[in-house]
């Protein structure tokens, strides 16, 4: 089988394509997370905490004065950058949270559908005949 063919088989599998879709929808949804966290989320949090979470660091040089924004800070050295931390942290439990979700749901209509009762296979051919032979035995 040439590499060709192989690897056309591989990429029109059903498996490949569906993680692809997930991965491209996993991408925008991950982008819908962070503009949930930092646009909704981290502005109140900051009003309560008054302090803005993107702007919070730790200088690690001297060169660093106190007030400046982190990029300004990072241009003239290093800078331990926590408030970035806090909101990356905020953005994966709140991801975790509703990818958790939506596999609760998904694994409750499995557990709906595996109860659901199937109906008994039908006999088979060789099954029937002996269910007549059993029954003409009897008489």
């Amino acid at each position: 089988m040439g590499f060709v063919k192989e690897f056309k088989e591989f990429a029109t599998k059903g498996n490949v394509m569906d993680l692809a879709v997930g991965v491209i929808i996993g991408a925008a949804f991950g982008k819908i997370v962070d503009s949930v966290v930092n646009d909704l989320i981290m502005p109140v949090v900051g009003i309560i905490f008054k302090a803005d979470f993107s702007n919070l660091y730790v200088a690690l040089s001297d060169k660093i004065t106190p007030g400046l924004t982190l990029a300004e800070a990072k241009k003239l050295g290093p800078v331990f950058a926590w408030g970035n931390f806090v909101t990356v942290v905020l953005n994966f439990i709140i991801l975790a949270f509703v990818i958790f979700m939506l596999i609760k749901g998904m694994n409750r209509l499995k557990r709906k559908e595996e109860a659901a009762p199937a109906a008994p296979p039908a006999p088979t051919t060789s099954e029937k005949l002996l269910t007549e032979i059993r029954d003409a035995l009897r008489k």
